[in-house]
């Protein structure tokens, strides 16, 4: 089954409006049984074009998750990814900036996890946080030790989103093709997905006191989101808004999409010229001795 997907895409230029934007669509599946057979086909497909990204060696695909907690990244990403082969695949989670790390730019530690040719790198958060809690949390800006009369400057988040965007089309220019996950979660769905996680001793240590301070800047962080969806998604690293209320669902969605964007890539087999073929064929006389 064939997943459309161009509903959940952000154009570039477009303002948006997360309340306008559906945490729920009609589900692909049928039953659990559908979903697992559906997701398995998804997962062969990706299987067999990373085999190929990995072989071909000459583009590069960076997946970045964002998203409000408990939305659904990690399990997204543990489901979609099951299926591709560990070497090629890279995932990096990104949490509080260490001293080393605020010493420096502020896209300076991804850049170091960005993937290699023919490889996978997913990035859990990113560096996109830089625009989002950083936004609802100004305050970070002081430790960040960046010169005041730049954190003054009324064109401070605009100036950060260039500084993404030229990044970006940097990538685009050398092999890395990027696609960008926010994984629109309602609050409602949010509060249900806490309580099981306080009500499940299996789920404890995913909740704390922090979860629930920060539920408490929703608007804030809906607004933040608004701003960078609108002013990052281009035509070379678009945003996609995937309705996460149903997680099953969202992953059928992310992985069709991940599927359609290396089918995209212009890749094939290496091919033996005659001096390999020459060699090959002196390999097998050996072998076959």
């Amino acid at each position: 089954m064939k997943i459309s997907t161009k509903e959940f895409r952000v154009r570039e230029s477009e303002q948006v409006r997360l309340k306008k934007l559906p945490n729920k669509v009609k589900a692909f599946y049928k039953s659990d049984e559908h979903y697992k057979e559906l997701l398995a086909a998804h997962i062969k497909e990706l299987s067999e074009r990373q085999d190929l990204l990995y072989a071909h060696n000459r583009y590069s695909l960076l997946l970045i998750f964002q998203a409000m907690d408990a939305a659904g990244k990690d399990g997204a990403i543990k489901h979609v990814m099951s299926g591709v082969n560990p070497q090629g695949c890279q995932v990096f989670s990104f949490k509080h900036p260490s001293a080393e790390e605020l010493a420096h730019d502020f896209l300076w530690r991804t850049t170091r996890d960005l993937p290699e040719r023919g490889r996978i790198g997913i990035f859990n958060r990113s560096y996109y946080e830089e625009v989002l809690v950083v936004k609802v949390h100004p305050e970070i800006l002081q430790g960040q030790g960046i010169p005041q009369e730049l954190v003054d400057d009324k064109n401070f988040w605009d100036k950060r989103y260039r500084s993404i965007n030229d990044l970006e089309k940097h990538l685009h220019r050398n092999g890395t093709r990027i696609i960008k996950f926010f994984l629109h979660l309602s609050k409602e769905e949010q509060r249900k997905r806490f309580l099981r996680r306080v009500e499940d001793p299996a789920r404890n240590w995913k909740f704390s006191k922090f979860d629930l301070v920060e539920r408490g800047f929703w608007k804030e962080y809906q607004d933040a989101y608004e701003d960078c969806l609108s002013a990052t998604s281009t035509e070379h690293a678009p945003w996609f808004v995937v309705p996460a209320d149903d997680k099953l669902n969202a992953r059928l969605i992310i992985s069709q999409i991940v599927s359609d964007s290396l089918k995209e890539l212009k890749m094939e087999y290496p091919s033996a010229d005659a001096s390999r073929l020459k060699e090959l064929k002196a390999l097998k006389r050996s072998l076959a001795k």
